[in-house]
C-alpha cells in the first residue's frame, strides 16, 4: 500500500471509528432514555432545545416510522439487543395506532395518548412507514411488517399515482378524496407534485424492493428514477423541488441538503434494480450534484441551508440534517470517482457537526446554527420533524460502506 493510500485508510477509519462512538455513544443513547414514553407508550412527541420533554405533545406519522427505521437498522448493522427492544418497541406503537384500518394509509398526526387527531393521507408518510417496516423486516424477518409495508405500497398506487401524467400526488382527506392544502410543512409551496415526496418514494420502495423482489415494484422504481433524471434533476445538477399537476416548474429554490441527499440515494436505487445503464448514470450524476453541491458551503465548513436565485440570497443557517447527508453524499462520491477531495469534505463536515451540532450537555444534535455557529434555542431536540433518521443513518451508512 502507498503511503497515499495509507494516509486515506487511515482517514476513513477514523471517521468510521468517530461516527460509531457518536452513534452508541449520544445519538441513540438519547432517544432510549429521554424519549421513551413510559406512561402511553411508544415514544414522546417533543423535547425541547434544553432536553425538557412534553408529554402531551401530539405524535407524528413521520417521527415514528423514523425511530422504528432508525432502531431497526442500528439492531441489523450493530446486532445490540438493546436496539432491537427499541425498534420492537417502535413497530409495536406505529402498527397498534397509525395505520388507518378502514380506509388503508396512515394517520398523519396522534394526541399524546395514541387517538387520531390529523386523518389526511400525507404520501409522504406512507413511504417512510414502508421505509421503517421493511427495515424492521430486514432486522428480525417479520411477515407481518411485510405484508403491511406491501398494503402500504398498494395503497400508494392505488390512490396517489398519476396514470395520465406520471408522478405521485402530495395528500388527500382521509378517505383519500382531494384536498387544498397539500403541504408537509408551513415552508413548503402548495403544489401537487413535489421532489421531497417522489425521492422518500423512491428511498423507500428501493428498501421494499431489497426484500420484495415483485415485477411491479421493479417497475415502478424504474420509472421513479427516471423520473428524476428527467423531471426533477435540472442541468445545473440541482433539484428542481415544486411542480403542478402538468409538471410545469412552479419554484427555483435550491436545496443543498435535499440536493446531497438524492446524489446518492438516486444511485442506491439504481443498484438495487441491477439496470446497468442506470447504475451507470446516476454513479455519474452522483459525483456531478456532489461537484455542483460544493457552492453550498461557506467558510464555516457547514453546508448552508438554501438558495434563493430569484434574490441571489443564501440561507447561511445551518441544519443538522443536510450536514448529516453531505458526509454520506461525499463519501459516496469519493468512493464513486476516487477523488480524495470529497473524502475530506465527508470528514470536514463531520468536524463541522462536532464542534457546532452536537449538543455535548444534553445529548443528540441541535436543529440548527446560524452563520456564526450560535446553536438555534427555539426548535426542538425532538418532535415532529426532528428525529434520529438522517444523524443515525448517517452513522451507520459508513459504517457499513
Amino acid at each position: 500500500m502507498s503511503g497515499r493510500n495509507r494516509k486515506m485508510s487511515s482517514l476513513t477509519d477514523k471517521l468510521k471509528s468517530e461516527l460509531r462512538s457518536e452513534l452508541t455513544g449520544n445519538i441513540l443513547p438519547f432517544w432510549i432514555n429521554k424519549a421513551t414514553d413510559h406512561v402511553h407508550g411508544g415514544f414522546l412527541g417533543h423535547i425541547d432545545f434544553d432536553g425538557r420533554p412534553q408529554p402531551k405533545a401530539v405524535k407524528g406519522a413521520i417521527l415514528n416510522a423514523r425511530i422504528l427505521w432508525t432502531f431497526s437498522a442500528a439492531y441489523r448493522v450493530l446486532k445490540s439487543e438493546h436496539y432491537l427492544e427499541m425498534a420492537r418497541r417502535a413497530y409495536t406503537y406505529f402498527t397498534n395506532h397509525f395505520p388507518d384500518p378502514e380506509y388503508g394509509g396512515v394517520y398523519w398526526k396522534l394526541d399524546f395518548e395514541g387517538n387520531p387527531v390529523e386523518t389526511k393521507k400525507q404520501v409522504y408518510a406512507l413511504a417512510f412507514a414502508i421505509y421503517g417496516l421493511t427495515e424492521y423486516h430486514r432486522a428480525v424477518d417479520d411477515p407481518a411488517a411485510l405484508n403491511l409495508a406491501r398494503n402500504l405500497y398498494r395503497d400508494i398506487e392505488q390512490h396517489s399515482f398519476d396514470p395520465e401524467r406520471n408522478g405521485y400526488f402530495e395528500a388527500f382527506s382521509r378517505e383519500w378524496a382531494p384536498i387544498d392544502d397539500l403541504r408537509l410543512s408551513e415552508k413548503d409551496q402548495n403544489e401537487s407534485k413535489t421532489m421531497n415526496t417522489h425521492l422518500h418514494i423512491l428511498e423507500a420502495y428501493t428498501n421494499l424492493y431489497r426484500v420484495w423482489e415483485n415485477d411491479e415494484l421493479r417497475l415502478k422504481l424504474v420509472n421513479l428514477i427516471r423520473l428524476f433524471l428527467e423531471k426533477f434533476v435540472n442541468s445545473e445538477s440541482h433539484l428542481n423541488l415544486f411542480f403542478d399537476d402538468d409538471w410545469n416548474l412552479r419554484s427555483d429554490l435550491v436545496s443543498y441538503g435535499h440536493d446531497i441527499e438524492c446524489s446518492w440515494l438516486l444511485q442506491e436505487a439504481a443498484g438495487v434494480t441491477g439496470d446497468p445503464q442506470l447504475v451507470e448514470h446516476t454513479r455519474e450524476l452522483a459525483v456531478s450534484i456532489a461537484e455542483k453541491n460544493l457552492e453550498g458551503f461557506d467558510n464555516t465548513g457547514g453546508l448552508c441551508y438554501e438558495f434563493f436565485p430569484g434574490e441571489g440570497r443564501v440561507d447561511r443557517e445551518k441544519h443538522w440534517w443536510p450536514q448529516a447527508e453531505a458526509i454520506v453524499g461525499y463519501y459516496n462520491a469519493y468512493q464513486v470517482s476516487g477523488r480524495e477531495k470529497y473524502l475530506h469534505i465527508a470528514v470536514s463536515t463531520w468536524h463541522f457537526i462536532q464542534k457546532y451540532l452536537v449538543d455535548v450537555a444534553n445529548g443528540e444534535w441541535h436543529w440548527s446554527v446560524d452563520e456564526y455557529g450560535t446553536p438555534n434555542t427555539k426548535e426542538e431536540k425532538a418532535g415532529f420533524w426532528k428525529c434520529p433518521y438522517h444523524n443515525s443513518r448517517a452513522c451507520l451508512e459508513i459504517l457499513e460502506r
